[in-house]
């Protein structure tokens, strides 16, 4: 689990060689007649997330797909969601769900012994920490990626990443994010009239993501240090990269999405832990983060996100004021499209078949992360954090050996000046 390093600049954001683009149309051409057929699926991660990303994967509009491996380091987990597809509601998905007893992978190596079978598409819904390294292994597989956000914990993960993504381009695998406003009708048509000059020019920008906490689990007993941090990894800076990071990075993306996938130029933030006790459930992670960022074109983003108990008030939105009007990023469209979690997998499917446009996200799902942690450091730190800062950091905050039998005391909360 050892991650790789290395230093990006801001020029070489966006960048794509002519030889690159070349190898990727002439690799689509080969994977279009290779896959004519069904395209079988494996899912790394069957908790929640990742069930629901197979039966949308799985959905009656994606046809000639069928769902043949499943991998999670804990057999419950596993079992749960098998159980769930092959009994759902919907004919499309138990009549697609073909995962025999020899394709059930558990431990910490499952995603390798997945890798291992003859699927064409994985999706990796692991928590976070793991994302880096599974991605690295899917792309060196030589399989088609379907990955949750956010895409890394710490900007070694997050360059590790790029760098997979970038070797994914040369061999023409698809590479979608989870991030489904991409995908979602409403927020295509808007920002690409905002980015037409609908709103004028653009003087300032919001991002809110302020919820409840997802889940903090108590301790049962019989679970190591490990399994307690995996099970529970929500409220952990290491598992999860805190709420800024796990949810927040989706309206992150949206706001760099309208400036032209160009990440801000510096973060200057504050938060804190307001209601969360001492308690090993809430982890190390902060409850509140508040950052202003600040874009090559002087436009700032107000970022405001929290897990805060039930009872305080929840908000989540984009919005983008210009001088000749705002927007909530949606409100131009023509009209609506389908529920955007399916739609990014039939894009994606339709990108793998050669019918659809070529999609490779992981290079901007990283800089969306990267965004977002650039906001998490400044917190933590009480510095300002520049784009050179987090692109050239070697914070590496995941473990490097997991092992179910090793100590893994729960961290300090970060103190800023001393984190």
């Amino acid at each position: 689990m050892k991650q790789k390093q290395g230093g990006i600049s801001r020029r070489d954001f966006g960048k794509l060689s002519l030889a690159a683009g070349v190898s990727v149309l002439s690799a689509r051409g080969a994977l279009a007649e290779t896959n004519s057929e069904t395209l079988k699926i494996g899912l790394i991660g069957c908790g929640g997330r990742g069930t629901a990303n197979a039966i949308n994967m799985l959905n009656e509009r994606n046809e000639n797909v069928q769902l043949i491996a499943l991998a999670d380091t804990f057999e419950d987990r596993l079992n749960s969601c098998r159980n769930r597809l092959e009994n759902h509601d919907s004919e499309a998905v138990a009549g697609r769900t073909h995962v025999d007893d020899g394709h059930c992978f558990v431990g910490l190596d499952a995603y390798q012994q997945l890798l291992e079978t003859d699927v064409d598409i994985v999706l990796d819904c692991s928590p976070p920490y793991a994302r880096p390294y599974h991605v690295d292994a899917i792309v060196d597989a030589g399989k088609h990626i379907f990955a949750e956000k956010p895409i890394s914990v710490d900007p070694v993960g997050a360059r590790q990443v790029i760098a997979a993504a970038d070797r994914a381009e040369e061999q023409g695998l698809t590479f979608v994010v989870g991030t489904q406003k991409r995908h979602q009708r409403e927020y295509i048509e808007t920002i690409e009239q905002i980015q037409d000059g609908a709103l004028g020019d653009i003087v300032m920008m919001r991002a809110y993501f302020c919820v409840g906490i997802p889940h903090a689990r108590e301790r049962q007993d019989g679970w190591s240090d490990l399994e307690y941090r995996i099970r529970n990894w929500i409220p952990n800076n290491w598992t999860s990269g805190a709420n800024i990071v796990e949810q927040h990075v989706h309206n992150i993306d949206v706001i760099n999405w309208v400036m032209g996938d160009e990440p801000p130029q510096v973060a200057f933030a504050s938060g804190g832990r307001a209601w969360l006790t001492e308690d090993e459930r809430y982890g190390d992670i902060w409850d509140s983060f508040t950052v202003d960022y600040e874009y090559p074109n002087g436009v700032h983003m107000f970022s405001f996100s929290r897990w805060w108990p039930q009872g305080t008030a929840s908000s989540v939105f984009d919005q983008v004021t210009g001088t000749e009007g705002q927007s909530n990023c949606i409100d131009l469209a023509s009209g609506s499209g389908i529920d955007p979690s399916i739609q990014e997998h039939l894009d994606l499917v339709n990108s793998v078949r050669g019918d659809g446009p070529y999609l490779n996200q992981g290079r901007r799902m990283a800089y969306s992360t990267l965004t977002a942690l650039m906001g998490r450091m400044a917190a933590y730190t009480g510095e300002r954090i520049t784009w050179d800062d987090v692109m050239n950091s070697d914070l590496s905050i995941v473990p490097e050996t997991l092992d179910f039998d090793a100590d893994y005391p729960l961290p300090p909360v970060p103190v800023p000046g001393q984190a």
